[in-house]
């Protein structure tokens, strides 16, 4: 488990228990996952804070129920920029930024349409192949930035079929939550001329 502290631990419970009253309205992760959303979504998330630069901006992709966009903005108290094209679920990250008390900013458009400042990071969980995430990102980021996309068994799949699309700076780290997933993380990327 990732060590926070006393306060964070709070805004987490809290973001906890208001997941859970969305979820029974709309679907915000699976009703089976409830049981494990402290392992399966939060710690998740989690993993990526020690990742993330004091005072760094991000940009979460496909936000949906705030993983890992808004528990990154709990456990990191840097900005963070939520693009999420389902306008239910914009409600709800918008009342948990509010409820936990985190610096977000929730656009509600497609990722295509969106347009925020660049960020430092982009990044995104469960949301779509490497290549397409690539796609998405490269405008979204600063020159000097990079993504964290976590990844479940296809990683390594995944950046094999991108290497051939990209060029690309990439490391792989195991994901502490999940023993066939991944954590990769991407910079200095341009389209194969």
């Amino acid at each position: 488990m990732t060590t926070v502290s006393r306060e964070t631990h709070e805004r987490l419970e809290r973001f906890a228990d208001l997941l859970v009253q969305w979820n029974a309205k709309i679907n915000l992760v699976s009703p089976r996952d409830i049981a494990q959303l402290w392992p399966r979504h939060i710690e998740d998330s989690l993993q990526l804070a020690e990742l993330i630069p004091k005072g760094a901006t991000i940009t979460d992709l496909g936000s949906g129920g705030g993983f890992p966009g808004i528990i990154l903005a709990i456990a990191t108290d840097s900005p963070v920029t939520l693009i999420e094209s389902d306008q239910r679920k914009c409600a709800f990250l918008r009342e948990a930024g509010r409820i936990c008390c985190a610096k977000v900013t929730v656009i509600a458009k497609r990722i295509e349409a969106a347009s925020p400042p660049p960020a430092d990071i982009i990044t995104a969980r469960a949301l779509a192949p490497l290549n397409k995430l690539l796609d998405w990102a490269r405008p979204l980021l600063k020159e000097d930035g990079f993504c964290l996309f976590l990844k479940g068994q296809k990683a390594q799949a995944e950046l094999t079929e991108a290497s051939a699309d990209w060029h690309m700076n990439h490391s792989m780290f195991p994901s502490r939550t999940d023993p066939d997933g991944a954590i990769i993380k991407v910079s200095d990327f341009k389209r194969v001329a």
